[in-house]
């Protein structure tokens, strides 16, 4: 856990059809976009297989050390739809059939004219002491465990989810960003910027090296909550690169993207 102005994240992607390949995760950039939006630091992704044992285990690792843990997957009618499960065991807690969550369930399934099945009522399962998370998208609702939020895998249903349960969570302080690129490979210039590092350690100094058009270069990211801060250690690497010989170029250089 963090100090007040501090809050920080973990998430757990849950699934086997991410690890196979078979689908491309697009919860995690999403989350990590919306949550520096209010000020939570993502400190840790973890993408977990459909195994009741590490789910668990990841679960408990992250609960305890951040301040909120954001689950996606593994909440719908299959078999390998586990979550709720590991959830409720992970809290000690029994795994019940919700009853609001059974009411709004048979009220959608009235409302698109096909069977009731224990199938669907599978998607009920909660925690017994779980808080449901609204779902506008197709009615089965996430759920809320003390600090952990179990959201759905299909990426518009998670971020309806999300948009709902947001309320809930306490900021922090927000990151604020300034890029600086150059064609200066990174191997020239890693020793000064880890000195750079070293006279500004509130800053995250990260870099993010390319090849365009013929040459090496990296773009050089700042991120803190002191924009004065940013602009300092900025414009010390501004003069960096210019002493190797480069130009900097503010907002990074842009390099198109490829299929490769």
């Amino acid at each position: 856990m963090t100090d007040p102005q501090h809050v920080t994240a973990a998430v757990l992607v849950i699934g086997n059809e991410i690890l196979s390949g078979r689908t491309k995760d697009a919860n995690l950039p999403f989350l990590g976009a919306e949550l520096n939006k209010l000020g939570i630091q993502m400190r840790e992704a973890r993408v977990v297989a459909d195994i009741e044992s590490e789910i668990i285990e990841a679960l408990n690792a992250c609960r305890a050390k951040y301040d909120y843990v954001f689950t996606t997957g593994g909440i719908g009618p299959t078999h390998d739809d586990i979550t709720a499960g590991c959830v409720a065991k992970a809290f000690g807690q029994k795994l019940i059939r919700n009853p609001e969550a059974e009411r709004i369930l048979r009220e959608r399934i009235a409302q698109m004219g096909v069977e009731v099945t224990e199938a669907r009522l599978k998607m009920a399962e909660t925690p017994e002491f779980a808080d449901l998370i609204d779902n506008p998208v197709s009615g089965a609702p996430g759920f809320k465990v003390e600090n952990v939020f179990v959201m759905a895998g299909i990426p518009r249903i998670m971020q309806a989810m999300f948009e709902g349960a947001k309320s809930q969570l306490r900021r922090g302080v927000t990151l604020i960003s300034v890029t600086v690129g150059s064609f200066i490979p990174e191997g020239t210039i890693a020793t000064e910027l880890g000195l750079l590092q070293d006279a500004y350690p509130d800053i995250d100094i990260g870099s993010y090296p390319f090849h365009f058009d013929g040459k090496p270069g990296s773009n050089l990211v700042f991120r803190g909550p002191d924009q004065a801060r940013l602009d300092e250690a900025a414009d010390r690497l501004r003069d960096l690169i210019r002493n190797l010989g480069g130009e900097p170029v503010d907002d990074g250089v842009v390099v198109p993207k490829t299929d490769d």
